[in-house]
């Protein structure tokens, strides 16, 4: 995967991106993608999209019917894959499943902002209090190894969590 591309923002502060339709190969861009693909920090790759530069010429990616298609294409990729992911990890019981479900909160951010976002600022509550007690018995009780297959994460990845949730 290329670095991610610096964008100058004219001042003494720029950022950086890793967002496929940077890499378009216009000036103060990175190169142009060869080809698009989703990938996971756990080694799995999607399929390969390339990406035709003859056609798509000058325009932005977003402009290219194609190459907007491989993009839609990897984002189906990664779908399948965090199902997947989802699958192979520690399961919930169903009535929690049901309530972390998003289409209720989805209609009501719609419906009212206002209640959406004290809905959100409650489930940061929560998560912060049941990570923490969660954090404490996993910390105690299991290799982080093994907590990482059991989340569908690195080894890695899973003392990072255990981090954000004993220091907050």
């Amino acid at each position: 995967m290329p670095k991610p591309v610096y964008f100058d923002g004219n001042s003494s502060v720029g950022h950086t991106s890793a967002f496929w339709a940077g890499y378009s190969g216009r000036p103060f861009y990175g190169p142009g993608a060869q080809l698009l693909r989703a990938v996971c920090a756990c080694g799995w790759t999607g399929t390969e999209y390339p990406l035709d530069w003859d056609r798509i010429g000058d325009r932005s990616q977003y402009e290219d019917e194609t190459a907007r298609t491989a993009a839609d294409n990897c984002v189906n990729n990664w779908d399948r894959h965090i199902q997947e992911v989802e699958a192979s990890t520690v399961a919930l019981p169903a009535e929690v499943g049901e309530l972390l479900r998003s289409e209720a909160l989805d209609r009501l951010a719609g419906e009212s902002p206002a209640g959406a976002l004290k809905a959100a600022r409650r489930l940061e509550f929560l998560a912060g209090a049941v990570g923490y007690h969660a954090d404490d018995t996993a910390y105690r009780s299991m290799e982080v190894e093994e907590l990482g297959t059991a989340l569908g994460i690195t080894a890695d990845h899973a003392g990072d969590v255990l981090d954000h949730y004993r220091h907050g």
